[in-house]
């Protein structure tokens, strides 16, 4: 007897057909198993790495080239250049095993500093040239605060590709937008956390804050033609993920790729491309930015929140690197 017995694809496979999937981790062999389109590095990424050992021989050689300069392990610009080398480092490593983008972040507490922002993203894509990584394997992601959003529309017009992340409000998206921004990366999760702490728990996955925000961010960007591609990102559930099924990019953490990979079931496209309509709008300026940001009071708290943990992450890389070097 012939056996007929089919497998039914994965929910994860699924969702390939209806996004480009991201893997939102540094780690080697996740990414190298779970086979994403685009991956990302951040410090608490890169420090988390560290510990891995497919990276040993980048730690100790970039550990190596440190000593070789003759300072002391305290030497605050000695271990800032080391974090950059470690941060392009895993990233061009990582760039061996997808065939799209590594997102790779500039310093968070240049959050509000244009010029320091576009100098360290020059500085990475430089970097990452040195290691045979061209410009176009690149995303430089920026906290999109307004000078952020400064910094990104600079780095476009170099041809310097941005993903601007921590995107909380529509004006924020919105700005990102009309600066030229290759990506935005709208945090799904931080948001459901933020109304979740206040005792607003929505009753289903379709009043969840974070997915409706994604969906509404997404249906004006096509409404309004903008290129900008919309990557929902910080998800706390397969389900979160899945109700943004159809959305340009998703970026999504390894528990998460392995849950849907290991599920079945139908994935129904939850984000449809919608008409676009000439209409006028006036463009978003620096001070409707700052006032539609302070009125929102979760985008103003979570901004603020998202700077300030990947501050402290980065802070938390350079402790140790300092504390290898001595």
């Amino acid at each position: 007897m012939t056996d007929t017995t089919t497998t039914s694809p994965s929910r994860l496979a699924q969702l390939r057909e209806l996004s480009v999937i991201v893997a939102d981790t540094g780690d080697f062999e996740a990414i190298k198993r779970l086979k994403p389109i685009d991956c990302t590095t951040n410090p608490t990424l890169v420090k988390k790495a560290l510990v891995l050992p497919v990276y040993a021989d980048l730690i100790d050689r970039e550990l190596g080239w440190a000593r070789a300069q003759g300072k002391p392990a305290s030497d605050k610009a000695l271990v800032d250049e080391v974090a950059d080398r470690l941060t392009v480092g895993v990233g061009a490593m990582l760039s061996t095993l997808v065939p799209g983008r590594v997102s790779t972040e500039v310093d968070a507490d240049l959050a509000h500093d244009t010029a320091a922002t576009v100098a360290k993203a020059r500085k990475f894509v430089a970097m990452y040239a040195e290691r045979g990584v061209p410009r176009d394997r690149i995303l430089i992601k920026v906290a999109a605060t307004w000078e952020g959003v400064e910094a990104a529309r600079q780095l476009q017009a170099e041809g310097i590709d941005c993903n601007l992340t921590l995107i909380f409000n529509p004006t924020q998206a919105l700005a990102c937008a009309e600066a030229g921004a290759f990506l935005i990366s709208p945090f799904v999760g931080r948001i459901l956390d933020w109304y979740k702490a206040r005792g607003q728990v929505p009753a289903t996955i379709d009043e969840d804050p974070g997915v409706k925000f994604v969906r509404g961010v997404y249906r004006e960007f096509k409404r309004r033609g903008h290129d900008t591609v919309v990557m929902g990102a910080s998800f706390r559930s397969a389900d979160q993920v899945l109700a943004l099924a159809g959305c340009d990019r998703l970026t999504i953490s390894p528990e998460l790729l392995e849950e849907l990979e290991g599920s079945t079931g139908t994935v129904q496209r939850k984000l449809e491309p919608v008409a676009r309509e000439d209409a006028a709008a006036a463009p978003v300026n620096a001070t409707s930015f700052a006032a539609d940001l302070a009125a929102d009071a979760m985008a103003n708290d979570k901004l603020a929140e998202g700077i300030a943990t990947f501050a402290k992450d980065l802070d938390a890389l350079r402790a140790d690197i300092a504390k290898r070097l001595a």
